[in-house]
């Protein structure tokens, strides 16, 4: 699902407001890949059939499971969606003892499905050191048997195996470069997790939450912070770097703490995140504004290329989000039952699009049958309203200075956009931050353009807003 703009030039301008030549228009790489988490713990949940052409419907090309269901697979099968299965923790210590059993599994589970259903992983167990029954001596014996069995098959260069880790496996996380695997699991299963996927090629998975950080911190975190919305940024005294989103925080602990075993050069793959749409009194934050907001973010930047971390500025990460249906025989809080981006009826919770420039309006229904119309958002997934129906185009961040100063260039430049007050000692002059006058020239584009939902993207480097925004003492218009 990875898309490149389509608009691309070799603008050679190095002056931030002087007009590029008559063809140029800014480019980005191509991106990182979306993917859903498809969790079946519901007694309402449409046919595995239904939740294909669902999949096929919103541009959802890749999917998790959480096992090897043989009716999922065998509906996934010429859909062209790829998958990943999953390897549930208890059956890791039979895996781990007999390559037999493993070599059953694989033929049963994946051979069996393979090609016609497009399996691109095997998850070997889920989060297994937070697993109470302490499976984790299992763990890298199971993936090196499950791999044993695909090279029988030779089905080992098409088909990774991997096994997802969740945060609880760092010792330390804050600040990131500080980050570290917990010394029970360091020496003893870390470091040969990461050499057999450094061998097999294949990539560590990361189970990564902001919201939970967000839910225990909201005193210290910055809500913009958490869902990557533009932020003052919070520096890493022991790097230098600053971060703009806390996910890209929590994903450069792990790589801290993977280059403490000098282990690099192994790919990071975001197997789960999210932010649930509803939750208990006591779960701040937890609402479909912040939902969308989160995910829309996230999904923005993955697509349009600008998904590398500060650590891994180059690394195009893919993204599998949580979830894609709401789950209501889940346990434990409120939370749990409403991460899904659609009810069950296969109607959005709501309005996120997974594809870049298709943001329009759109209906979408409440748990009751209800109907709301949402305007989209060019991605950000914002649903604040300030009430009037207003928006404003501002830049991101964490789409990096160059990038920015890109599409900054484009837009003083061919884009047309009115740059005058933000030239040395005009009016919105300071800040004198690429990020602001980036915001200024970005909503003078968007508001030129009737405000289009198009006119707000800018290669990934910006989003719309509906609560009036402000560059120092200057605030943006909002009409051209």
């Amino acid at each position: 699902m990875g898309s490149s703009l389509g608009v691309c030039s070799s603008s050679s301008s190095s002056s931030r407001f002087s007009l590029p030549p008559s063809q140029s228009l800014f480019c980005f790489s191509e991106g990182g890949k979306i993917g859903i988490n498809y969790g079946r713990v519901a007694n309402n949940l449409p046919s595995p059939a239904s939740v294909v052409q669902l999949l096929q419907t919103n541009n959802l090309t890749h999917v998790k499971m959480y096992d090897a269901d043989s009716t999922v697979l065998k509906s996934l099968s010429g859909s062209g969606i790829t998958v990943t299965v999953m390897m549930p923790n208890n059956l890791l210590q039979a895996t781990a003892t007999s390559t037999s059993f493993a070599a059953w599994w694989v033929q049963r589970n994946v051979a069996a499905y393979y090609p016609l259903t497009k399996i691109r992983a095997v998850a070997v167990g889920n989060e297994v050191f937070a697993d109470p029954t302490n499976l984790t001596s299992y763990l890298v014996p199971a993936m090196i048997n499950v791999q044993a069995a695909l090279v029988k098959l030779n089905l080992d260069k098409a088909i990774k195996v991997s096994s997802p880790v969740a945060l609880t496996a760092l010792q330390s996380s804050y600040p990131p470069s500080a980050g570290a695997f917990r010394s029970d699991l360091a020496e003893l299963v870390m470091r040969p997790m990461l050499h057999f996927l450094r061998e097999t090629g294949s990539y560590l998975m990361v189970n990564a939450y902001p919201f939970f950080a967000y839910e225990d911190n909201s005193n210290d975190i910055s809500l913009d912070y958490a869902l990557s919305r533009p932020n003052a940024g919070v520096l890493d005294p022991g790097s230098g770097l600053t971060y703009y989103s806390l996910l890209d925080a929590q994903i450069d602990a792990v790589s801290y703490a993977m280059s403490a075993l000098k282990y690099d050069d192994v790919r990071i793959v975001i197997s789960e995140t999210g932010w649930p749409s509803a939750g208990d009194a006591n779960e701040i934050g937890a609402n479909v504004i912040n939902a969308a907001a989160y995910n829309g973010n996230l999904i923005r930047r993955v697509l349009s290329g600008t998904c590398g971390t500060p650590k891994r500025p180059d690394c195009n990460m893919d993204v599998y989000l949580f979830a894609l249906f709401n789950e209501n025989e889940k346990p434990g809080p409120t939370s749990e039952r409403n991460y899904g981006m659609f009810y069950p009826n296969e109607q959005k919770v709501y309005d996120v699009d997974f594809v870049l420039g298709n943001r329009n309006s759109s209906t979408t229904k409440n748990n009751d049958g209800n109907s709301n119309n949402s305007t989209g958002s060019s991605g950000s997934g914002d649903a604040a309203s300030n009430g009037t129906g207003e928006t404003w185009c501002v830049a991101d961040p964490s789409a990096g200075k160059e990038k920015l100063q890109m599409a900054l260039d484009f837009a003083c430049g061919e884009g047309g956009a009115d740059c005058t007050l933000i030239q040395p000692g005009a009016a919105c002059y300071e800040p004198n931050t690429i990020e602001a006058h980036a915001s200024y020239a970005f909503n003078s584009y968007y508001q030129k353009n009737s405000r289009e939902s198009w006119t707000c993207n800018f290669g990934g480097t910006a989003y719309v807003v509906s609560q009036t925004p402000k560059i120092g003492k200057c605030t943006l218009p909002s009409s051209a």
